[in-house]
C-alpha cells in the first residue's frame, strides 16, 4: 500500500496536472459560451476614421468660453470625481469599524459580518446603474453622477478602510488603555492617527478610478465629458472624437501621476 509521504509527494508532483485541467475546462465552457457573430463590415472605416480624428483633433473645441468646451466638461469631470470621491471618503469611515473584525478569540463576529455584507451588497451595482437611478431621482446632470460615484465608492472604500482598521498595529491602542484611557480617546489619539496615511492613500487611489469613471457616466445623461463624447460618435464627428479623446488621456494620465507621487508620500 501506498504511504501517507508517497501520497504526498505524488499530490505535489501532480497536483498542477488537476488545476491546469480545471483551468482548460472552464476557459471552454467561456468560450463555448459566447457567440461571435464575426467583425461588422464598416469595422476598418470606423477605425482609420477615429485613427485620423486623432491626428487631426477639433482644436477649436479646446476651449471657447461657452462651458460647453472640452476644458470646461474636463474640468466638471474632475468636479465629479473629486467630491464623489470626498463624500464616500467620509462616510466610509463609520462603515470600516462597522465592518472591521475584532481580534478576540471565541467571539461571533455579527457585527463585521452585517458590515462586510452591507458593503458587498453596496458594490454589487454599478455605477452606470447607480446613474441611472439617480438620473431618475434628481434628473439628468451632475449631481447624478456625484452621488453615483458616492455610493459606489463607499463600497470600495469601507472594504479597504475595514481591512487597514483589522491590520493595524494595536500596541498604541492597549497603551492608552492602559494608561486610563476611554474609548473615545483610543479612537481620535490612537486608532484614527495611526490608519489615516492609509485611508488617504486609498482615497487617492478610488479617486483615480472615479476619474475614469466620471468620464463614462456623461453617457447615460449624469454630466461630465462622456456626453460630448457620445454624441461626437453618434454624428460621426471624428475630429471631435479624437479632440476629447486626447483630454481623455491626458487628464487620466496627469491624475495618475500626481496620485501615485502622493501616495508613495503617504505609505
Amino acid at each position: 500500500m501506498m504511504g501517507k509521504s508517497q501520497r504526498r509527494t505524488l499530490g505535489g508532483k501532480y497536483g498542477w496536472l488537476f488545476w491546469a485541467l480545471m483551468l482548460l475546462f472552464i476557459y471552454l465552457w467561456t468560450i463555448t459560451g459566447l457567440s461571435f457573430s464575426g467583425i461588422q463590415a464598416s469595422a476598418g472605416e470606423v477605425t482609420r476614421s477615429i485613427i485620423n480624428g486623432l491626428f487631426h483633433p477639433d482644436w477649436a473645441y479646446v476651449y471657447d468660453g461657452s462651458g460647453e468646451d472640452l476644458l470646461s466638461l474636463i474640468l466638471q469631470t474632475l468636479a465629479i470625481a473629486f467630491l464623489g470621491t470626498f463624500v464616500s471618503a467620509i462616510l466610509s469611515v463609520p462603515f470600516a469599524f462597522w465592518a472591521a473584525r475584532e481580534r478576540r478569540k471565541n467571539k461571533m463576529h455579527w457585527r463585521s459580518t452585517s458590515g462586510k455584507f452591507t458593503l458587498v451588497f453596496i458594490r454589487t451595482f454599478p455605477e452606470l446603474v447607480l446613474a441611472i437611478m439617480f438620473i431618475k431621482a434628481v434628473g439628468p446632470g451632475s449631481f447624478a453622477g456625484v452621488l453615483a460615484v458616492s455610493i459606489h465608492s463607499i463600497g470600495m472604500l469601507g472594504k479597504l478602510f475595514s481591512e487597514a482598521v483589522e491590520n493595524m498595529d494595536r500596541g498604541v491602542d492597549e497603551a492608552l488603555t492602559a494608561a486610563g484611557g476611554g474609548r473615545v480617546d483610543v479612537l481620535c489619539l490612537a486608532t484614527l492617527p495611526t490608519v489615516m496615511p492609509e485611508f488617504l492613500s486609498f482615497t487617492l487611489y478610488r479617486f483615480e478610478i472615479a476619474v475614469r469613471s466620471a468620464s463614462i457616466l456623461g453617457m447615460v445623461g449624469a454630466g461630465g465629458i462622456g456626453t460630448p463624447l457620445l454624441f461626437a460618435i453618434q454624428t460621426r464627428s471624428w475630429s471631435r472624437v479624437g479632440i476629447i479623446l486626447l483630454g481623455i488621456i491626458i487628464m487620466v494620465t496627469a491624475i495618475d501621476w500626481l496620485s501615485g507621487t502622493l501616495r508613495k508620500k503617504l505609505v
